[in-house]
């Protein structure tokens, strides 16, 4: 479609996008520049062929260009456009109702956005609403986006270059699986809401200890406080589930989902609130608007990637490739016991803990050089997001393991010399 080589797409990236990040990839030994995509796979725009397992955070659950949802946009574009955010509009209307359907029966309305992080403020929005406080807590070394409010709930290194830290009495930070921290705060009786990733992305997917987060959700009810659900990168049958928070036995009172909602193709993000969370637009419905927030042909799609995330047979192909691939890890950790040391998992959602500072660096570099894209979690270096998409087969399956097998072992190599 574009007639330029790779070296012109670089040299502008660093003249005209971002130099650090396009630079920074280069010097890690990651000089990809996509070009086609189907499926799971990647093709650099020189040819190479990736496998992949970092799905943009989940974004592309379903695969890269899956032909049910481009049939149905291309469908939509017969007849609808962004559509006019200030109106009622058929599509937002019908998705709404149906992500009501699939959430707790606690949840009552749905705002949207045009992103994880713009639907994360509208989150921390309604809950001060409600709460009329304005504290808000959040997990250390959580990610929400980098957008207004959500910039200040995560680690410093997003947050401080742009003196966005936000007031260390309004942003309280604490540690993960620590009942008695998060009761400390939240007894003052002053805290708007609690938002928790139900298995924190960027910090590594550590998995909630048992009891942990139905003991938030009960403190949270005893002291006036909403429990907001961050299911960016959780959501959507990834688990197993539909939702993550399901498998813990608990009902928030805020969800908020997005990526993989978009089905990797047209972008949109959504906040399922209860009553008195929503209760702002019955008092003034024009107090938060998005004018790309619930685009119609968003929404459209949207509405067939809940179709499909629901399917039978895609929650129990889920189940069989979280299982298949968690014994096929297994054997490779006993193999390399010494690096290979840990792995975390919920449905296809995966750590893999690497005995080495940045290890899971390592793993990415010969990952890459073997066909498979995966990425190291940005806060801490030890260990690799593995994020497998929901609709793998078996064959998938047997050479992504037979390249992760090749890739760990040379990482292996290469963390004894550093």
């Amino acid at each position: 479609m574009f007639n330029v080589s790779k070296k012109s797409i670089l040299d502008k990236s660093i003249r005209y996008w971002n130099p650090g990040k396009t630079m920074q990839w280069q010097n890690d030994g990651v000089d990809l520049v996509i070009g086609r995509r189907e499926g799971y796979y990647l093709y650099d725009m020189e040819g190479k062929e990736l496998m992949d397992v970092h799905l943009n955070g989940g974004t592309y659950n379903l695969g890269h260009r899956n032909p049910e949802i481009i049939s149905e946009l291309k469908s939509a574009l017969e007849q609808f456009d962004l559509g006019n955010h200030h109106f009622p509009s058929i599509t937002r209307a019908l998705l709404a109702e149906k992500l009501v359907e699939c959430t707790p029966d606690n949840l009552k309305y749905t705002i949207f956005s045009s992103s994880g992080g713009e639907a994360i403020d509208v989150a921390l929005k309604s809950a001060r609403y409600a709460t009329k406080r304005k504290k808000i807590v959040s997990i250390e070394y959580a990610y929400h986006g980098h957008t207004g409010l959500s910039v200040s709930l995560g680690n410093e290194r997003y947050s401080k270059p742009f003196l966005s830290e936000g007031s260390s009495e309004e942003f309280i930070q604490v540690p993960f699986n620590n009942v008695s921290v998060m009761e400390s705060v939240l007894s003052a009786g002053d805290v708007a809401c609690v938002i928790v990733e139900t298995i924190p992305a960027t910090y590594g997917f550590p998995l909630p200890k048992d009891g942990y987060l139905a003991a938030v959700k009960e403190m949270c009810e005893r002291y006036g406080t909403l429990y907001i659900a961050d299911e960016v990168q959780t959501g959507l049958s990834r688990t197993g589930k539909l939702w993550g928070f399901e498998h813990y036995g608990i009902k928030p009172d805020i969800l908020v989902t997005a990526k993989g909602l978009s089905g990797g193709i047209y972008p949109i993000g959504a906040t399922v609130v209860n009553e008195a969370a929503g209760n702002w637009m019955n008092d003034d419905g024009f107090a938060h608007i998005s004018t790309f927030g619930g685009s119609e042909l968003g929404c459209i799609v949207a509405m067939k990637v809940l179709e499909m995330s629901q399917r039978k047979e895609v929650l129990e192909n889920v189940d069989y490739v979280a299982r298949y691939l968690r014994t096929g890890l297994e054997r490779l950790k006993e193999r390399y016991s010494d690096f290979f040391v840990g792995i975390r998992q919920l449905g296809v959602v995966f750590g893999l803990e690497f005995d080495h500072p940045t290890g899971a660096k390592f793993v990415t570099q010969t990952l890459y050089e073997n066909g498979v894209w995966a990425i190291f979690s940005m806060l801490d270096n030890r260990v690799l997001q593995f994020k497998p998409g929901l609709l793998l087969d078996k064959q998938y399956c047997d050479e992504l393991l037979a390249r992760c097998e090749k890739s760990i072992k040379e990482a292996a190599q290469i963390a004894r010399y550093k």
